[in-house]
């Protein structure tokens, strides 16, 4: 049977004594201010080809300034063949069973409710872009209907992932909430939803803190000191033993030492109270957690979107391009490099690929780090040379200890400039898939986006031959890591020329 609750507003206060009863909050319309916070749970395909069905939906609307819940919706959903679609793998994962969705509505008969939580918001989730976006158009595909559409995306894994680095391991939720001591992940998706929010308050609090406080405050000195503090209190005795070293904290003692973001920041933003050594940064990075302002097309789609976000080299002016780094002590640096207020996003076409596929360096989840190096066109290699060395110079007045390494290479007896342009790969359940559109222009111009279940590189190296063709979509990303620093081209679409 559907696990269903409508979509309501927040419980208002009791009237008082002799009043008329309030008349119940109208549930938010469609397109409102609200975030949509949304996951879905799915079988588990067991053969190649077959996909996935949808078996959940949960989505909670959230107050943009204050990330509290202000609506709710959850539901079962029932795959046309629940028999073939819900196999043991997949009960293992979310536990939801045969019998479970056999009484649940199909899709068609919640699709409305579905599309009144997302159209027009913006949507925020945990791997959203890469998994659960695309399972929602498939649904709507499915029976026929327009998808809903965002008015901006966000993506917690990537964004979590750059501001807070790799300290929680695969930053996976389940990761994530075991390291702030929050319990297991339950793979339902309003109990995911209702986690992905408290990690996020977490993180967005820790990065407060080690910002405000970075020579005195880590966050183990925190919880050590806080835990001493409050047994003593207790006691009356400030001589007690200190808690091992390798122990991370329970969940009740993250509690205490770690409050969430709303309480470090009054609502309308209000500093006043803060202590007067807080960084501009650090307040700068919680606002823009607070207000969840993150620049949502490094998340588009380039295929879904055209060519609008990405400019091509003789539109840039190099007059208009502005580039920021600021610190932000132990965990790195913010920095953007934008071209008349938007992110800098650049395309061109017929790339020649110089070398194939690398797969010599491995993230830290441990999968390869792909490339491959293409020769670049004169008009190009000056926009990219403009922004190298301003950001060289910006890095160095930063006081950045970090070689910097020049973006753009030549090779060969004519020195031809070459670029490395990177394909990340990201997690799909135990495997990984790659985050780069890749597609093939055949001789008569029609193009094809190529599926891939999983990374292969060996697929990979038959498409990017040395001496081939590739139209290059790609975003500029900073980095400054392990006395390393540069500019990173990071491939958002490949289209393949084929011979």
């Amino acid at each position: 049977m559907a696990t269903a609750e409508p979509p309501s507003a927040a419980p208002a206060a009791p009237p008082s004594e002799g009043d008329a009863p309030a008349p119940a909050p109208a549930p938010p319309v469609a397109g409102g201010p609200e975030i949509a916070f949304f996951d879905v749970e799915t079988s588990v395909p067991q053969r190649a080809g077959q996909g996935y069905a949808l078996l959940e939906f949960g989505a909670i609307l959230v107050c943009p300034r204050r990330l509290v819940e202000v609506a709710s919706y959850a539901t079962l959903v029932r795959p046309a063949d629940p028999v073939s679609a819900v196999s043991a793998a997949s009960v293992r994962c979310n536990g939801i069973t045969r019998d479970a969705v056999s009484g649940a509505p199909p899709f068609s008969d919640v699709a409305d409710a579905v599309y009144d939580m997302l159209n027009g918001r913006v949507w925020a989730g945990h791997n959203i872009v890469r998994f659960d976006s695309a399972r929602i158009r498939e649904a709507f595909a499915e029976i026929g209907r327009p998808p809903p559409e965002p008015k901006g995306m966000i993506d917690t894994l990537p964004l979590l992932t750059q501001r807070f680095g790799r300290r929680a391991g695969d930053m996976k939720m389940a990761s994530l909430a075991n390291y702030f001591g929050l319990g297991k992940q339950k793979h339902r998706s309003l109990d995911d939803v209702r986690m992905n929010l408290e990690v996020l308050k977490y993180c967005a609090t820790v990065l407060f803190l080690e910002a405000s406080l970075p020579e005195v405050l880590t966050v183990e000195n925190l919880v050590e000191r806080a835990i001493t503090r409050s047994r003593a209190n207790a006691t009356g005795s400030p001589d007690l033993p200190k808690p091992e070293a390798n122990c991370p904290p329970d969940s009740s003692k993250r509690q205490r030492t770690i409050s969430p973001v709303d309480s470090v920041i009054p609502e309308g933003g209000n500093q006043g109270a803060s202590d007067p050594s807080t960084s501009r940064e650090s307040v700068e990075l919680v606002s823009s957690i607070e207000e969840m302002k993150l620049d949502t097309t490094t998340h588009m789609d380039a295929s879904s979107s055209g060519n609008s976000i990405f400019l091509e080299p003789n539109d840039v002016s190099t007059e208009c391009i502005k580039i920021s780094i600021a610190s932000l002590h132990q965990f790195g640096r913010r920095s953007s490099i934008h071209h008349k207020d938007c992110p800098l996003q650049l395309c061109c076409a017929d790339l020649k690929v110089q070398f194939g596929v690398s797969t010599k360096f491995l993230d830290n989840a441990g999968r390869p780090k792909l490339s491959i190096v293409v020769e670049i066109p004169e008009n190009l290699s000056k926009v990219l040379e403009f922004c190298d060395d301003l950001a060289r110079r910006l890095s160095q007045e930063s006081s950045s200890s970090s070689e910097w390494r020049p973006l753009i290479k030549k090779y060969g007896y004519v020195n031809r400039p070459t670029v490395r342009l990177n394909i990340p790969t990201t997690a799909s359940g135990n495997a990984a898939i790659y985050s780069t559109d890749i597609c093939q222009k055949e001789p008569s111009g029609n193009i094809q986006k190529l599926t891939f279940s999983n990374v292969d590189t060996t697929e990979l190296d038959s498409l990017f031959v040395r001496g081939s063709k590739v139209d290059a979509f790609f975003s500029l990303e900073l980095y400054d890591y392990q006395q390393n620093a540069g500019i990173r081209l990071i491939a958002k679409r490949l289209v393949v020329h084929s011979k």
